[in-house]
């Protein structure tokens, strides 16, 4: 398959942005593999791995600090739209978003952001469920000791 375009879009704030310069490792019909830069640079996060789960909806990403040490998890909850005429992904965020750190702490972020999107009808309700939905499936994964996914702990992937 020949390189996709990527483009991600973020509801609050509104934007898309271009992220097809990202690296992608591998690439099928079920998941989409990228070692990528951060876009606005910060002192805790240079850049990952992640781990786009086209069917499922998550895209689970390998943080790592400036030094290219692990950080954290990082779990977004996605919709994704494939143009195959454009060749094109578009991840499409539902707001919602885990957080998991080496020693096993957890956070779920951005709840806040999903109320008011669906307050102000930037997404649907079927949006919204889908998002709750997933987090659901991760957390699940994350009390059952199933998380990461085990293509996740190849370390063939791993360099940044």
């Amino acid at each position: 398959m020949n390189k996709p375009n990527i483009l991600r879009t973020r509801f609050i704030p509104f934007e898309t942005v271009d992220i097809s310069s990202d690296e992608v490792l591998y690439i099928d019909e079920e998941i989409l593999i990228t070692r990528w830069k951060a876009i606005r640079p910060r002192a805790d996060i240079s850049g990952g791995i992640s781990y786009t789960f086209l069917k499922d909806g998550i895209k689970i990403s390998r943080f790592y600090d400036a030094g290219k040490k692990f950080a954290y998890w990082y779990c977004d909850i996605i919709d994704v739209k494939y143009e195959k005429d454009l060749n094109r992904y578009t991840l499409i965020d539902l707001l919602l978003d885990v957080k998991l750190m080496p020693d096993g702490t957890m956070k779920v972020l951005d709840a806040d952001e999903l109320a008011v999107a669906l307050e102000q009808g930037l997404i649907t309700q079927e949006q919204a469920c889908r998002s709750l939905k997933k987090m659901d499936t991760i957390l699940q994964s994350i009390y059952g000791n199933t998380f990461p996914p085990a293509i996740c702990m190849e370390q063939k992937y791993w360099e940044v």
